[in-house]
């Protein structure tokens, strides 16, 4: 078995336990990795001005895949999101969420099996925007009145929704390549053309048009978003693969985590053309960072995500089966788990739950 070089970034609050207990399920699983590890993070700010140093950046393009813990994001003011800014600096344009139901971790579903593909690069979280009451904001409002787009109230912060036929194409194409080596049999377009003529209507025409590539080996059909909200939750299984532009993919991810159970079971990566980061999308937890209650299994299933895309398709397998075996028999699950299924046992602590995992792997 070949050795990989892979960044480790542990991240902030409970993603240095998380990472932990990642590490040594990988480990357990025969798969043979070293890690390079790298920080960022809200504790990286003090002793380097930001969150995410570029030493960081640079040890993920010198290895070319990593795998990432939670990291604190804040809200509303200071630095942007680390996840944000790593995706635009490596252009790692696929935001790919696996949703599969875990027996026994509390989901709303025994046979959830879909995927998500989200466009990573544009749409609202490009990150173009003017302050309230800025001069370039001013400058915008009266733009867009003089040009009969509309009218802007004047006390607004606006951002800009760019769309564009070649992020489109790519993630579409995307979405259609990995059902083709997936075994997968539909991809869905999700938008809302039927408001955002200009946005969401090239989302939707890009879509159209690269689907006619796939006619005959993947079926292909589109969904209003606000529709294909309701239509995941009453019947999942009418959906295979589903591709977003960026805002709809992330809250319908989270939507669909929820369903199989929580973001604390919810794997995940962020791909590019020449970089991979994989990483657990839950947050970072602080009010139990520390006391060894954290669920590490989105990390570790990311890992397994990981795994497989540096050809190391054994060992992720164990390690999904493994997590399979340790939820099903139940004596070893945290206290989210616990929670989820209203199940009176005592929670297992991350350490036990890790325990359990390496156990089944042995």
């Amino acid at each position: 078995m070949p050795k990989h070089t892979v960044t480790l970034i542990p991240g902030d609050g409970i993603g240095v336990e998380t990472s932990a207990a990642m590490q040594r399920v990988v480990a357990a699983s025969g798969a043979d990795i070293e890690w390079e590890v790298a920080e960022a993070g809200a504790k990286m700010i003090d002793e380097c001005g930001t969150p995410l140093p570029e030493s960081t950046i640079e040890a993920v393009k010198r290895n070319k895949v990593a795998i990432k813990g939670p990291i604190t994001t804040p809200v509303g003011t200071g630095f942007r999101s680390v996840n944000v800014a790593l995706r635009k600096t490596l252009d790692l344009y696929v935001c790919l969420r696996p949703v599969l139901s875990i027996p026994g971790a509390g989901g709303r579903y025994e046979d959830l099996d879909l995927v998500i593909v989200r466009e990573n690069s544009e749409d609202l979280y490009a990150g173009i925007e003017f302050e309230q009451g800025s001069e370039a904001a001013g400058r915008l409002i009266d733009f867009c009145e003089a040009e009969g787009a509309g009218t802007i109230r004047p006390d607004s912060g606006i951002s800009i929704k760019p769309i564009s036929i070649t992020a489109t194409q790519n993630i579409v194409r995307y979405a259609f390549e990995y059902a083709l080596a997936q075994g997968r049999k539909k991809v869905t377009a999700a938008h809302k053309a039927n408001i955002m003529k200009y946005s969401d209507g090239l989302f939707l025409r890009v879509a159209r048009e690269v689907a006619k590539e796939y006619e005959g080996r993947v079926a292909f059909d589109e969904r209003i978003i606000d529709a294909f909200c309701m239509n995941l939750v009453m019947d999942p299984s009418q959906f295979d693969v589903v591709v977003f532009p960026n805002l709809y993919g992330d809250i319908a991810s989270d939507l669909a985590a929820g369903m199989a159970g929580g973001l604390g079971i919810a794997p995940g990566a962020n791909i590019g053309k020449e970089y991979a980061v994989f990483e657990a999308v839950h947050g970072s937890a602080p009010d139990i960072a520390g006391q060894d209650k954290a669920n590490p299994t989105a990390e570790i299933l990311s890992a397994a995500m990981m795994l497989d895309h540096l050809g190391e398709q054994a060992a992720a397998s164990r390690i999904r089966d493994a997590v399979r075996a340790v939820y099903a028999a139940g004596e070893h699950l945290t206290g989210d788990i616990r929670r989820a299924t209203g199940v009176d046992a005592p929670a297992a602590s991350c350490t036990e739950f890790t325990d359990a995992l390496v156990r089944a792997l042995a």
